[in-house]
């Protein structure tokens, strides 16, 4: 069973319509990925907003920059 996720994005920036694009065929294999508006979250590093897109793993707080290819995203959720 694949962990949860979530993706850090802001809208309208072309990084994360490619990190979104590339996680798609791993969702419709059963990755579980929360989407998270940068500019809507509260709570969240501001860290993140420089580094976007970013995957993070729920189960471990593990975070993965972007670029990322599909291979490096398997490789980060063993």
């Amino acid at each position: 069973m694949c962990p949860e996720c979530q993706l850090f994005v802001i809208r309208n920036c072309p990084r994360c319509a490619l990190a979104e694009a590339a996680l798609l065929p791993l969702v419709e294999h059963g990755l579980w990925v929360e989407l998270i508006d940068l500019e809507e979250a509260g709570g969240v590093p501001s860290s993140y907003e420089a580094r976007a897109p970013l995957l993070r793993r729920v189960d471990t707080g593990a975070v993965l920059d972007w670029p990322f290819s599909q291979d490096q995203v398997v490789h980060f959720l063993k």
